[in-house]
């Protein structure tokens, strides 16, 4: 019944911006830690960044002080800010949103893709 999706993901030139969204839909996420991942080509899936329940964030060292991840509980939605952006940004996306309270259940989107590229 829990869905996310991501979206917002395309084709941006370095040095540019992007907002992806992240939509979490069958339950509320006050009651959910979501994060951001991402999984470039052959690569693992890597933390991007983490809000927590009372809206604190925090970030991998190699998007710190680039991206910011906001959270607006009215809409079960949570915002990935990219600003100066970099080719190694590039990756496929993915929200994931996780029950804290009890079941410790996660839920993941399907990714979306960003490409950093002239």
């Amino acid at each position: 019944q829990v869905q996310v999706v991501e979206s917002g993901g395309g084709l941006v030139q370095p040095g540019g911006s992007l907002r992806l969204s992240c939509v979490v839909s069958g339950v509320s996420i006050r009651r959910y830690a979501v994060s951001w991942y991402r999984q470039g080509s052959g690569k693992e899936r890597d933390l991007v960044g983490a809000a927590t329940l009372g809206g604190s964030t925090n970030y991998a060292d190699s998007v710190k002080g680039r991206f910011t991840i906001t959270r607006d509980n009215a809409i079960n939605t949570v915002y990935l800010q990219m600003n100066n952006l970099k080719p190694e940004d590039t990756a496929v996306y993915y929200c994931n949103a996780r029950n804290v309270y009890d079941t410790n259940n996660d839920y993941w989107g399907q990714g979306t893709q960003v490409i950093v590229s002239s």
